[in-house]
């Protein structure tokens, strides 16, 4: 029995460089404190941040409130031709369909952090299966 343990952070780390991605856009649902904290892990980890958006929740409970369209817009906003990945922090937040569809449409990774997570505890623990529906990251790597 492995003794691991998952967290979002070090998922977003193994997405980074499964992707080679250099140049990221961020959305979170955070206020502009922590969307600083979340801007700096990544710079820490070796990221640009073209752009973040901070959807300004009010509390925890209202982070699961945000609708699918906020969350497809809130993408939207950080993405660019220059942007090699977009990326969502805040496990609250219930980005993982609208990733999963907007990857298709824009033709570059889109990745809900709980999607990556569940890829991550996965592929740690030496669970190989391919999903499809989940977006590029479970379906492909």
């Amino acid at each position: 029995m492995n003794n691991f343990v998952a967290t979002g952070a070090a998922a977003c780390g193994a997405v980074i460089k499964t992707y080679g991605a250099k140049r990221i856009g961020i959305i979170t649902p955070y206020q502009p404190v922590g969307d600083k904290q979340v801007v700096d892990f990544f710079t820490e980890i070796g990221c640009d941040v073209a752009a973040i958006h901070g959807m300004k929740c009010a509390s925890a409970t209202s982070i699961s409130e945000v609708t699918p369209e906020e969350i497809r817009a809130a993408f939207l906003k950080v993405d660019g031709p220059d942007v090699d990945l977009l990326i969502q922090a805040g496990t609250n937040l219930l980005a993982g369909a609208v990733a999963a569809e907007l990857e298709v449409e824009l033709g570059k990774p889109v990745i809900a952090i709980n999607t990556a997570t569940v890829w991550h505890t996965y592929r740690t623990n030496g669970i190989e299966d391919q999903i499809k529906g989940w977006g590029s990251l479970l379906e492909k790597h």
